[in-house]
């Protein structure tokens, strides 16, 4: 698309890609008003962006180079015109209107250079400290795009994006295991005595199992403490935090005893109308 192409194709770009590939986030931000609502997609499609790097890419280095060119944007000396990439264009766009920090953006990017080696994550911390920076950092954006800031927004944001992130671990691992890539904490593999080889094989052992009920049960605190603070939120933010009723109903689905952890099983676009519709009238988002 080129730099003069007119604003309305790059709104329809950013929500074709979050369409695409984020659907729980774009229905999300079906129930936002128009002004926040492209900024959340402008928001989520420059995720949707650094996360499929990896897919894009058969070596690291030019995902590095397709990494760095993000934050060259961000730090506002991009090679080429960034107004001629639309997502870039809508996400400076976002960044001006809602006075979004730039930060935590950038360091979105420095995390996600992870994915593009096949390095073990070596600990729940590890783990954590990722997801901070890239799932709650994500949350905390959009808490900022749909209402002011308030006192425990990062709070709130953190252990919402710890959960999310956990869920999307495990959900992701049939890819991940294909690809010999782990994102299952290594110090909870070995404590479980499971191992890398056999997650790799796509092997259902106890042993994996109890790594995964290990995740789950942090995911399920993290969801506890989000709800609780949630319920302190200005009525105005809470839209933000709608993807966290998918993480929860994917929480309950990949958690079931019976599922085989390596067959892929997203949920249907339609389940996942239904369930953020749900939630969109619900008093934990509406109170």
């Amino acid at each position: 698309m080129s730099s003069t192409a007119p604003s309305a194709d790059a709104v329809a770009f950013c929500a074709d890609l979050v369409r695409s590939h984020d659907f729980p986030r774009y229905v999300a931000t079906l129930f936002v008003p128009a002004a926040e609502r492209r900024a959340l997609l402008a928001l989520y499609a420059f995720n949707v962006e650094i996360v499929r790097v990896r897919d894009q890419v058969s070596q690291p280095l030019p995902g590095e180079i397709r990494l760095q060119w993000w934050t060259d944007m961000l730090a506002g000396h991009a090679h080429g015109s960034a107004e001629g990439n639309p997502v870039a264009a809508e996400l400076l766009r976002a960044i001006r209107e809602f006075d979004l920090p730039v930060e935590p953006l950038s360091l979105l990017v420095d995390e996600h250079q992870f994915d593009l080696y096949n390095d073990p994550m070596p600990t729940m911390s590890a783990l954590e400290g990722y997801l901070d920076a890239t799932s709650s950092a994500l949350l905390a954006l959009a808490a900022r795009i749909v209402a002011p800031p308030w006192a425990a927004m990062e709070h709130l944001a953190r252990h919402a994006g710890l959960a999310q992130g956990m869920v999307q671990v495990v959900a992701n691992l049939p890819r991940d295991a294909a690809r010999r890539q782990l994102f299952l904490p290594q110090q909870i593999l070995e404590s479980h005595g499971c191992r890398m080889e056999d997650v790799f094989a796509g092997q259902q052992t106890p042993a994996l199992r109890a790594v995964l009920d290990q995740l789950f049960n942090e995911a399920r605190q993290h969801l506890a403490t989000a709800a609780s603070l949630l319920a302190e939120v200005p009525a105005s933010a809470r839209s933000a935090f709608l993807p966290l009723s998918q993480a929860r109903a994917d929480l309950r689905r990949l958690s079931r005893a019976d599922r085989n952890p390596f067959t892929p099983a997203p949920s249907s676009r339609l389940r996942t109308l239904w369930t953020l519709w749900r939630a969109s009238r619900s008093r934990e988002f509406t109170k």
